[in-house]
């Protein structure tokens, strides 16, 4: 497997509603990459993340799922969540250890109760947001209502990067505001062809994109005094100046997108590789006890865990990012929350149900392994020495209690038993 350096791992956490096309949008985005070779769907049951049976017999999202994506020399790590808020118990995680939130809304319903729901759990993480309105495709999609909903539900941040020529079964042009094209698709989707943006067109667009330049200028007093000077930034200052409104949570950048016909997928991976954050890019981690851990590709070797799976034949699977310096097949580090060490024989990548093996993984990028012996969710494994440990996951209160009763002693300890088991997979789940 290709070694990409911190600079070019990106991490996103698909969010939103359910039935917005969270899972169709990660089947396109490593369509579109090469990855596979074709393009599974829900209702077929073989998309590469949807793979459970609980999921084929639901047709939906049930765990949320690493996969990974390439595009452009830059690795995509995606984490597919379910959208009913029934489960946020995957949902937390995915938001701890991602550096940006992709928000889908749904161009025929817009903004849902589900989603406001998903973007109060959002608020807890200050993760960079990028909205994609999908299924414009869809006969009563209307994107000047969902944009005017984000607005009124988000607020002044939503920025509109792109908008569609046209609506509905018809769709298939994109007016891109940063770089002042239009993206046109053929019916299967896919590469897009770049046409001049029409005549009749260019009085909207550019008054949308100077509301863009003034968005991003906005941010950086440099990139404000050239836009003053020249009354216009060129693109490299654009991307600039949304990277830093995406982190400081002034910039919500609005792209369309239909996963369903592989329309738009591109361009929205070309902007995460560009101008999205990277782990080292972000804020430093806090420490319980005081102090920050800065991702960085030359400090300590730390990992979180971020969630513990029980395989049948395998046995435990742990997932981590590697919040900093860089982890190879055989390490050992201390368990910071038990005082034991761990060895790591085997590390992976992870898509889907499928794992590739890896010599090593560097600051920001998310791997696994398996067997570790003292190891549970949200725990911070690091070098011998200093004590390192970072803060857990912040789950909300659970709204359901489950209650062991038996009349038999022996039958209430296996119930027990049993239950622990789930709580290693989902902490929300309370046992009185």
């Amino acid at each position: 497997m290709k070694i990409f350096d911190d600079k070019h791992i990106k991490n996103i956490v698909l969010l939103g509603s359910h039935g917005c096309g969270k899972t169709t949008l990660a089947e396109t985005m490593l369509f579109e990459a090469g990855l596979i070779t074709r393009r599974g769907r829900v209702e077929d049951k073989n998309t590469v993340s949807d793979f459970h049976d609980i999921e084929h017999e639901r047709g939906s999202s049930v765990y949320s799922t690493v996969l990974h994506t390439e595009w452009r020399n830059y690795k995509i790590n995606i984490i597919d969540t379910p959208g009913l808020d029934d489960l946020v118990g995957e949902t937390i995680p995915a938001l701890r250890v991602a550096d940006t939130c992709v928000l889908l809304l749904n161009a025929h319903h817009g903004v849902e109760v589900g989603t406001d729901l998903v973007w109060d759990h959002m608020q807890r993480y200050d993760r960079p947001v990028i909205i994609g309105v999908n299924a414009l495709d869809h006969p009563n999609a209307d994107f000047d209502l969902t944009v005017a909903q984000a607005k009124e539900h988000f607020g002044s941040a939503v920025t509109i990067m792109q908008y569609p020529f046209e609506t509905g079964e018809g769709f298939y042009r994109i007016i891109d505001l940063l770089k002042m094209t239009m993206y046109v698709f053929k019916n299967a989707g896919g590469k897009p062809e770049k046409q001049p943006i029409p005549d009749d067109e260019k009085e909207k667009a550019e008054a949308l994109h100077k509301e863009l330049v003034e968005k991003a200028a906005e941010n950086d007093e440099t990139l404000m005094e050239h836009y003053f000077e020249k009354g216009e930034l060129d693109e490299d200052e654009m991307r600039l100046g949304l990277k830093q409104g995406m982190m400081k949570r002034s910039c919500f950048p609005v792209f369309c997108l239909s996963a369903l016909r592989n329309m738009g997928s591109g361009r929205l991976m070309g902007f995460i590789d560009n101008v999205a954050p990277s782990a080292t890019e972000m804020p430093a981690e806090e420490l319980v006890g005081g102090g920050t851990l800065p991702c960085k590709a030359d400090g300590p070797t730390v990992l979180f865990t971020f969630k513990t799976v029980q395989e049948a034949k395998t046995g435990q699977v742990t997932l981590f990012k590697v919040m900093s310096g860089e982890v190879k097949e055989g390490s050992e580090l201390v368990n910071d929350n038990t005082g034991g060490t761990e060895r790591l024989g085997q590390l992976f990548i992870v898509d889907g149900k499928e794992r590739k093996q890896v010599e090593k993984l560097v600051a920001g990028d998310i791997g696994g392994t398996l067997k570790l012996k003292e190891t549970a969710t949200a725990h911070t494994l690091h070098t011998p020495g200093k004590s390192i440990k970072l803060q857990a996951i912040a789950f909300p209160e659970p709204r359901l209690r489950q209650v062991i009763k038996a009349k038999d002693q022996k039958m209430e300890e296996k119930l027990h038993a049993g239950l622990l088991e789930i709580q290693k997979e989902d902490p929300t789940v309370t046992i009185s």
